[in-house]
Protein backbone atom coordinates (compact mmCIF):
# COMPACT_ATOMS: atom_id res chain seq x y z
CA UNK A 1 0.00 0.00 0.00
CA UNK A 2 1.73 3.76 -0.97
CA UNK A 3 0.01 6.81 0.37
CA UNK A 4 0.89 10.15 -1.69
CA UNK A 5 -0.15 13.58 -0.74
CA UNK A 6 -2.18 15.80 -3.15
CA UNK A 7 0.03 18.38 -5.06
CA UNK A 8 -0.22 21.39 -2.92
CA UNK A 9 -2.18 20.23 -0.26
CA UNK A 10 -0.20 18.30 2.47
CA UNK A 11 -3.25 17.03 4.56
CA UNK A 12 -4.58 15.57 1.16
CA UNK A 13 -3.66 12.00 1.05
CA UNK A 14 -4.67 9.64 -1.71
CA UNK A 15 -4.57 5.61 -0.81
CA UNK A 16 -3.88 3.03 -2.80
CA UNK A 17 -4.50 -0.52 -2.14
CA UNK A 18 -4.04 -3.48 -4.15
CA UNK A 19 -7.24 -2.95 -6.17
CA UNK A 20 -8.51 0.54 -4.90
CA UNK A 21 -7.58 4.25 -4.84
CA UNK A 22 -8.72 6.35 -2.22
CA UNK A 23 -8.82 10.27 -2.93
CA UNK A 24 -9.56 12.81 -0.88
CA UNK A 25 -14.11 13.31 -1.44
CA UNK A 26 -16.06 16.06 -2.91
CA UNK A 27 -18.51 17.52 -5.48
CA UNK A 28 -16.17 16.06 -8.36
CA UNK A 29 -17.99 13.06 -7.49
CA UNK A 30 -21.56 14.45 -6.80
CA UNK A 31 -23.28 12.59 -9.28
CA UNK A 32 -21.91 9.43 -8.03
CA UNK A 33 -22.27 9.91 -4.55
CA UNK A 34 -26.00 10.73 -5.10
CA UNK A 35 -26.44 6.86 -6.60
CA UNK A 36 -25.54 5.60 -3.52
CA UNK A 37 -26.39 8.27 -1.06
CA UNK A 38 -30.08 8.14 -2.10
CA UNK A 39 -30.42 4.75 -2.58
CA UNK A 40 -33.00 3.18 0.29
CA UNK A 41 -31.05 -0.01 -0.15
CA UNK A 42 -27.16 1.07 0.21
CA UNK A 43 -27.90 3.30 2.70
CA UNK A 44 -30.19 1.02 4.95
CA UNK A 45 -28.29 1.12 7.64
CA UNK A 46 -26.83 4.85 7.94
CA UNK A 47 -28.26 7.17 10.27
CA UNK A 48 -28.45 10.36 8.58
CA UNK A 49 -28.74 8.61 4.74
CA UNK A 50 -31.07 8.58 2.39
CA UNK A 51 -30.55 12.17 0.96
CA UNK A 52 -33.72 12.93 -0.60
CA UNK A 53 -32.50 15.23 -3.07
CA UNK A 54 -29.09 15.80 -4.80
CA UNK A 55 -28.94 19.11 -3.05
CA UNK A 56 -28.53 17.69 0.28
CA UNK A 57 -25.58 15.38 -0.72
CA UNK A 58 -23.85 18.70 -2.34
CA UNK A 59 -23.96 20.34 0.81
CA UNK A 60 -22.65 17.28 2.31
CA UNK A 61 -19.80 17.11 -0.15
CA UNK A 62 -19.24 20.96 0.01
CA UNK A 63 -18.58 20.07 3.60
CA UNK A 64 -16.28 17.93 3.28
CA UNK A 65 -14.25 19.67 0.94
CA UNK A 66 -13.97 22.08 3.54
CA UNK A 67 -12.69 19.54 6.03
CA UNK A 68 -10.16 18.62 3.71
CA UNK A 69 -8.88 22.23 3.99
CA UNK A 70 -9.20 22.87 7.42
CA UNK A 71 -6.14 23.67 9.64
CA UNK A 72 -6.99 21.57 12.51
CA UNK A 73 -8.70 18.90 9.84
CA UNK A 74 -10.86 16.01 12.18
CA UNK A 75 -12.74 14.34 9.24
CA UNK A 76 -11.00 12.42 6.53
CA UNK A 77 -13.18 11.13 3.89
CA UNK A 78 -12.41 9.35 1.10
CA UNK A 79 -14.17 8.22 -2.51
CA UNK A 80 -13.24 4.74 -3.16
CA UNK A 81 -12.07 4.69 -6.70
CA UNK A 82 -12.18 1.09 -8.40
CA UNK A 83 -10.65 1.31 -12.30
CA UNK A 84 -12.00 4.71 -12.42
CA UNK A 85 -15.16 4.26 -11.29
CA UNK A 86 -16.27 5.70 -8.01
CA UNK A 87 -18.03 2.98 -6.14
CA UNK A 88 -18.39 4.43 -2.55
CA UNK A 89 -16.97 6.06 0.68
CA UNK A 90 -14.43 5.48 3.32
CA UNK A 91 -13.91 7.94 6.61
CA UNK A 92 -12.26 8.72 9.42
CA UNK A 93 -13.71 11.02 12.05
CA UNK A 94 -11.15 12.04 14.87
CA UNK A 95 -12.98 12.92 17.94
CA UNK A 96 -11.69 16.43 19.91
CA UNK A 97 -8.55 15.17 21.41
CA UNK A 98 -7.69 13.26 17.90
CA UNK A 99 -7.11 10.29 20.03
CA UNK A 100 -9.79 7.57 18.70
CA UNK A 101 -10.88 7.97 15.28
CA UNK A 102 -13.88 6.43 13.98
CA UNK A 103 -14.06 4.40 10.61
CA UNK A 104 -17.00 3.97 8.42
CA UNK A 105 -17.83 3.08 5.19
CA UNK A 106 -20.38 2.56 2.49
CA UNK A 107 -20.55 1.23 -0.44
CA UNK A 108 -23.19 1.04 -4.06
CA UNK A 109 -25.30 -1.87 -4.07
CA UNK A 110 -23.95 -2.75 -7.68
CA UNK A 111 -20.53 -3.21 -5.66
CA UNK A 112 -21.29 -5.37 -2.76
CA UNK A 113 -20.12 -8.47 -1.59
CA UNK A 114 -16.60 -8.00 -3.14
CA UNK A 115 -14.32 -7.03 0.02
CA UNK A 116 -14.27 -3.57 -1.40
CA UNK A 117 -15.79 -2.24 1.94
CA UNK A 118 -12.61 -3.89 3.70
CA UNK A 119 -10.06 -3.47 1.35
CA UNK A 120 -10.57 0.55 1.57
CA UNK A 121 -11.35 0.40 5.76
CA UNK A 122 -8.31 -1.56 6.25
CA UNK A 123 -6.50 0.88 4.20
CA UNK A 124 -7.64 3.86 6.25
CA UNK A 125 -7.17 2.19 9.62
CA UNK A 126 -3.50 1.30 8.44
CA UNK A 127 -2.72 4.86 6.98
CA UNK A 128 -4.30 6.04 10.47
CA UNK A 129 -2.02 4.31 12.46
CA UNK A 130 0.96 4.54 10.63
CA UNK A 131 1.02 8.42 9.62
CA UNK A 132 2.91 11.03 11.69
CA UNK A 133 0.03 13.49 11.41
CA UNK A 134 -2.28 11.23 13.66
CA UNK A 135 -1.28 10.00 17.59
CA UNK A 136 -4.21 7.48 17.44
CA UNK A 137 -4.93 5.47 20.57
CA UNK A 138 -7.64 3.96 19.24
CA UNK A 139 -10.14 3.19 16.29
CA UNK A 140 -13.80 2.54 16.25
CA UNK A 141 -16.30 1.52 14.38
CA UNK A 142 -20.40 1.55 14.85
CA UNK A 143 -23.21 -0.65 13.17
CA UNK A 144 -26.42 -1.60 13.95
CA UNK A 145 -26.92 -4.98 15.32
CA UNK A 146 -28.86 -6.56 12.20
CA UNK A 147 -25.98 -5.41 10.01
CA UNK A 148 -24.11 -8.95 8.97
CA UNK A 149 -22.47 -7.18 6.61
CA UNK A 150 -20.53 -4.29 8.76
CA UNK A 151 -19.91 -6.46 11.28
CA UNK A 152 -17.57 -8.96 8.89
CA UNK A 153 -15.56 -5.57 7.76
CA UNK A 154 -15.05 -4.91 11.43
CA UNK A 155 -13.77 -8.74 12.41
CA UNK A 156 -12.24 -8.69 9.06
CA UNK A 157 -9.79 -5.55 9.74
CA UNK A 158 -9.07 -6.53 13.14
CA UNK A 159 -11.43 -4.82 15.44
CA UNK A 160 -13.06 -6.53 18.16
CA UNK A 161 -16.62 -6.59 20.10
CA UNK A 162 -16.51 -3.53 22.73
CA UNK A 163 -20.36 -3.07 23.79
CA UNK A 164 -23.74 -3.49 22.55
CA UNK A 165 -25.60 -1.05 24.99
CA UNK A 166 -25.54 1.85 22.43
CA UNK A 167 -28.56 2.78 20.08
CA UNK A 168 -28.82 4.95 17.32
CA UNK A 169 -32.06 6.42 15.78
CA UNK A 170 -32.40 6.53 12.01
CA UNK A 171 -33.38 9.74 9.74
CA UNK A 172 -37.44 9.79 9.68
CA UNK A 173 -37.82 7.26 12.47
CA UNK A 174 -38.87 7.21 15.78
CA UNK A 175 -37.93 3.97 16.78
CA UNK A 176 -34.71 3.37 18.84
CA UNK A 177 -32.11 0.19 17.42
CA UNK A 178 -29.70 -1.91 19.12
CA UNK A 179 -25.93 -0.19 18.15
CA UNK A 180 -22.62 -2.24 18.37
CA UNK A 181 -19.04 -1.05 18.75
CA UNK A 182 -15.96 -2.55 17.67
CA UNK A 183 -12.40 -1.24 18.54
CA UNK A 184 -8.87 -1.62 17.97
CA UNK A 185 -6.84 0.18 20.50
CA UNK A 186 -2.90 0.68 19.79
CA UNK A 187 -0.52 -1.07 22.83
Amino acid sequence: MCYTDVKGRSSMTTIKTQRLTLKPHGTKYLNSTHVYASDPESTVYMIHLPNSTIEETEQFLQGIEKEWTAHNQRVYEYAIILDGTHIGAVSLYLDEACKVGELGWIINKAYHGNGYATEAANAVKDFAFSSDKFKLEKIIAHCDYRNAPSIRVMEKIGLRFESDDGVRRYKGSEEDVRDLVYSLVVV
